[in-house]
Order: C-alpha cells, then sequence, then structure tokens
C-alpha cells in the first residue's frame, strides 16, 4: 500500500507556506523526529482522498552516510508493512541494501525502516502498532 511521498526541504516554514497558501494542501502534523535529527510535516491534498506529501528538513545534511544523497531533492517513497521482520528478512534475502535497520518512533509507536531500490531510491518501510 502506497503511503506518502517525501521531499527534503532547506526551510520549513516557507516550504509549507507554499504549498499550504498557493497550492492548497492542509497542514496535518508538524514535528521532530530525534533519532534521525530531523523536523518533518505532512500536508495533505483534501481531495486526493488522503494523498499525503511529507516535507523533510534534516538538522545535518549528512543523515544517509551515501554521500549522493546530499544533494537530493527528491527524499523517499513509503510503503506499510504488516509485518516489519518479515519484510527486512526478505528484502535481506534479495540482497536489499537497508540503510536504516527497524525502529520506533516514540510518538507513534511505528516501526520504520529504510531501504534501497535497485536504483537507490530510498524506501520507507512503516508497520503501525
Amino acid at each position: 500500500m502506497f503511503v506518502h511521498t517525501s521531499i527534503r526541504t532547506s526551510n520549513m516554514d516557507r516550504s509549507i507556506d507554499f504549498y499550504t497558501r498557493l497550492l492548497g494542501l492542509k497542514l496535518v502534523s508538524r514535528r521532530e523526529i530525534p533519532q534521525n535529527n530531523a523536523e518533518i510535516a505532512f500536508l495533505r491534498d483534501t481531495q486526493a482522498k488522503g494523498a499525503t506529501l511529507e516535507l523533510t528538513f534534516y538538522r545535518s545534511q549528512k543523515k544517509f552516510i551515501q554521500a549522493d544523497y546530499e544533494n537530493r531533492l527528491f527524499d523517499h517513497l513509503a510503503f506499510e508493512v504488516t509485518d516489519m521482520k518479515k519484510t527486512i528478512t526478505a528484502m535481506r534475502n534479495e540482497n536489499v541494501t537497508i540503510t536504516d535497520e527497524p525502529f520506533k518512533l516514540s510518538q507513534t509507536g511505528s516501526t520504520i525502516a529504510f531501504v534501497e531500490d535497485p536504483d537507490g531510491t530510498l524506501i520507507e518501510l512503516i508497520e503501525r502498532p
């Protein structure tokens, strides 16, 4: 199940203003993710039945070890999974690069992990409680 699209921003307030005021998206939530030294904001198109854009601001632009992530404007795609352990095991069995091992978000109780697709596009896996 496709969950959301995320893009990086250099200024969270400016980006929220642009997407809400000029493009009509609604700010749904905004929070810090201390595990990633990041701030995120979720914006939703109320006419698109849940289509969601995540804006991500990394306080340290070296969030991901791979240097090629440094200058990307597109951050990641996200997919909900029902069993994180099973999914990660299957990915390991297929030699998928796992960039961030699963960890639990204290705010939501969700478990997330990050992997790469064959072209290096970052994919977030989300298991909700």
